[in-house]
Order: structure tokens, then sequence, then C-alpha cells
């Protein structure tokens, strides 16, 4: 099987370019004396699924904080697209289609599967009190696509059967899932994956993969991942970047990562 790395080099060697849909400089973020992350430069190509590796405390969730707009980075410069977005809020980028998950599911418990989903859409004119008065024709367009848009998510994501159940009563696996439909809602262009896998049983992580496989291949998504479970990365994931100590120690695919000394010495053997 011919790595996604190698496959890309190949066709960049016929004149063919893919964009990169992030770029990061140099970014760095110190809190007080602690480097959480230090001098990191990396790119996420478009249409990748590239996976994040390394040790606890070794700044992979502070750099995802970073690039969802959580943080700003105290020196260095990320672009979406070639555009300069250091800087911006989190609500400006989930408006660019920068979307992050979480290693704990943030579900709205007490409303139904298809209600989260419905919640997710920017710019919904029912949220105004005077567009209730004098949108509502436009305000019931605007739900009954939703809806539609809803279904379609659930039926993609095999969530239907659970559409009408509070998200609050579901399985760790199942809010994952729910959460990956959430940021089919708005049309992601790149989905940062904290730890999708955590607690989950080995049939919905299964499952979970097969989506994000699918959201890549058939909807074009970009995923940028944090994972520890190295064959759920080797499942999904080319190329893997290793950070240690807020740095980027390499990168490379599954296989040379795996035969990698200095990965094992930093991450694989502890």
């Amino acid at each position: 099987m011919i790595s996604t790395s190698n496959a890309l080099a190949f066709l960049k060697s016929w004149g063919i370019v893919f964009r990169n849909m992030i770029e990061l400089k140099n970014v760095s973020k110190h809190f007080g004396g602690i480097k959480a992350v230090e001098n990191v430069s990396l790119t996420i190509q478009e249409g990748s699924i590239t996976g994040l590796i390394g040790p606890n405390g070794a700044g992979k969730t502070t750099l995802f904080n970073i690039i969802a707009g959580f943080y700003t980075p105290d020196f260095g410069e990320i672009k979406l697209e070639g555009n300069n977005i250091s800087g911006l809020r989190s609500d400006e980028l989930f408006q660019k289609g920068i979307l992050r998950t979480f290693q704990i599911a943030h579900e709205f418990e007490n409303l139904t599967v298809r209600e989260n989903l419905m919640m997710v859409p920017n710019g919904q004119i029912g949220e105004s009190i005077l567009h209730t008065w004098i949108s509502r024709n436009r305000i019931k367009i605007q739900e009954k696509e939703n809806h539609i848009k809803a279904t379609k998510v659930m039926k993609f994501l095999n969530l239907d059967h659970l559409e009408s159940e509070k998200a609050g009563s579901l399985s760790g696996g199942q809010k994952k899932l729910l959460e990956l439909g959430r940021t089919m809602m708005v049309d992601a262009r790149l989905v940062l994956l904290d730890e999708v896998g955590a607690g989950v049983n080995k049939t919905l992580l299964k499952k979970i993969g097969e989506s994000i496989k699918k959201l890549n291949k058939e909807l074009g998504y970009t995923f940028f991942m944090i994972e520890h479970d190295i064959d759920f990365i080797s499942s999904l994931c080319d190329p893997v970047i290793v950070m240690t100590d807020g740095s980027v120690l390499t990168q490379g695919t599954v296989n040379e990562i795996k035969n990698d000394d200095r990965v094992i010495e930093a991450y694989l053997g502890n």
C-alpha cells in the first residue's frame, strides 16, 4: 500500500500541487516560565488525516488550543490556506471552518441527538427576537433546511436510530460520533480531534474510524488528530507528527515513526 506522503510526492512530480490547509511558523506559547509550545513549525495538507502523538505534557493540547483560537500564540504565525489567522478568536475561526472536539465530549445533555445537531449552524434567524416577529417564513425555511441536514448527518453516521435520545444518555463512543456530526452541520474544513478514541469500546472505535475516513474521502474533510492509541493512529493517519517537551521531534509515516529510536525513547517507550 502506498502511503499518503509517498502518493503526494508522486503527484507533485507530475505537477499536481496540494495546498497547505494549515501552516505554523515558529509558534510558541509560554505560561510563566513553562514553555508549553516552543518554536513549532509544521504544515497540514488539505485532504490529509494527520496524527499528533507524544508523551503527556508534550504540548499537544496547547498546540490544538492555539490553532483553534482558544490561546493566542506569544510568537510565530499561523496561516489558513495562505491567510494569516494568528490571534483570531475561536468563534471567528469557527466561521472559517476550523472546529475542535475535546477528549470529553461537550454535548447538550438535556437535548436530543437531533436537537444537538440543529443547535450548531451559525446565523440562525430565529435567535433574534426581532426576526421572530418579522421573518417567520424565513425562520421556518431555515429550520426545515437544518432539519433535513441533521437527518442526513444522522444517517451518514448511523445515529438515526438515536435521534430522539437525550445526548446525556449516550455512551462515550456515541457522544464522539455526535461531535463528528456537529462538525458536519457547518461543513467544517479542518477538524481538530482531541483523543476521539479515549474511553471508547473497540466496536464503536472502529465505527468512529470508518466515519472519519468517510468524511475525509467523500466530503473532503481535513483532520488533525491527537491520539494515544497507536493502532488507531496507524489505521488512519499519514503523516504522523511527534511532539516532546513543547517542540516537534519528527514526522513521517507510521512505520517510520515506530522505528525511530528518538520516538521510542520519548513516547513509545514510556
